[in-house]
């Protein structure tokens, strides 16, 4: 069975009347990309802090590679590699002193580091810039230096909080390359619990505001006032909206939004592009397909494209953020 390297219980965290974390529990497996999603102030850097060991939980239990976060916190920040949202490495140090510093404070000597810096620098793409100073890398640069620095350890367990925010779309499609490849590395094994010679890979935790990030992810959890709502593969998390989006095109725009919403058995409009994604109640695709175009017409507007779609996350993503009820739901029963 594939080694779970990250399961978390029951997590809590208040700050003062603010309850960040709320329950949280989840398991991420090796050779597993898991993704949180959320919107700002879901709790996703307070569940990645937690796990990290930089926060106490105030309720709750969290292991990482089968140490326990609380009472052998040393021992589980040793298989953690962390890249925080912000660049927080030192700009005046050149690339390669940055990663040496990580590397030594961690406890590693140059015969040890030094060889693997020269291989992850090789692997994230910065081997021709190790005597530039990291203040003038560019952002994607910068974060590819965030994650050659927290692999220099060896980490089984990487954590990652908003890796790609603020980086161009083709920094972070390479970002993306750098962490499929990792999760088949098998590094060395440094739990207790596993000394075989199998299921070695990394697991990641990481979240993101990109659904198309999500929907890269082995599994996603969407957050919501401190708590996982949803959680599953990005396929299973469709299924929730299977026969209930609707892609609408025409003009004008703004026409065919205000006779959408009106019409009793639609649930949410939402602009994607130059259409609209449209969510129905169950089984009332077709009756809406079939009335709408006559009731747009009424209000001089024109009809080019109306037909029902496959939702993407996006859709499943505004449905559960529109939600009142924070039951989870899971998406694999075998969880």
């Amino acid at each position: 069975m594939t080694q779970t390297l990250i399961q978390a219980t029951n997590l809590k965290k208040s700050f003062g009347a603010n309850r960040a974390v709320d329950g949280i529990s989840l398991q991420v497996r090796a050779g597993e990309i898991y993704g949180l999603v959320g919107s700002d102030g879901a709790g996703k850097t307070t569940t990645m802090r937690l796990l990290a060991g930089a926060l106490r939980a105030d309720q709750g239990q969290a292991s990482v590679c089968g140490f326990d976060i609380q009472r052998q916190t040393e021992q589980a920040r040793a298989q953690i590699g962390y890249l925080s949202q912000r660049f927080s490495l030192y700009e005046d140090l050149s690339v390669l002193e940055n990663i040496r510093f990580f590397a030594e404070v961690r406890g590693l000597s140059a015969d040890e580091w030094l060889p693997r810096c020269t291989e992850i620098l090789e692997f994230v793409g910065l081997a021709d810039f190790t005597e530039r100073r990291a203040g003038q890398l560019s952002g994607g640069m910068k974060q590819k230096l965030g994650l050659a620095s927290a692999l220099v350890t060896q980490p089984r367990v990487l954590l990652l909080d908003e890796p790609t925010t603020g980086v161009d779309p083709v920094t972070r499609q390479d970002f993306w390359q750098l962490l499929i490849r990792l999760v088949a590395v098998t590094p060395k094994c440094k739990s207790k619990q596993d000394s075989s010679k199998e299921n070695r890979s990394v697991a990641v935790l990481l979240s993101t505001p990109y659904m198309d990030e999500a929907s890269r992810c082995n599994r996603v959890g969407f957050m919501k006032q401190g708590r996982i709502i949803a959680e599953g593969a990005p396929s299973q998390l469709r299924e929730r909206l299977s026969g209930r989006v609707l892609a609408l095109r025409g003009t004008p725009l703004n026409v065919l939004r205000h006779v959408a919403k009106t019409d009793p058995d639609v649930e949410d409009v939402q602009a994607f592009g130059d259409r609209l994604h449209i969510r129905v109640r169950e089984n009332t695709a077709r009756l809406v397909i079939e009335r709408l175009p006559a009731r747009i017409k009424e209000k001089s507007g024109k009809v080019e494209e109306l037909r029902s779609v496959s939702p993407v996350l996006e859709d499943v993503f505004i449905e559960l953020s529109t939600e009142t009820d924070t039951e989870k739901v899971s998406g694999d029963s075998h969880e």
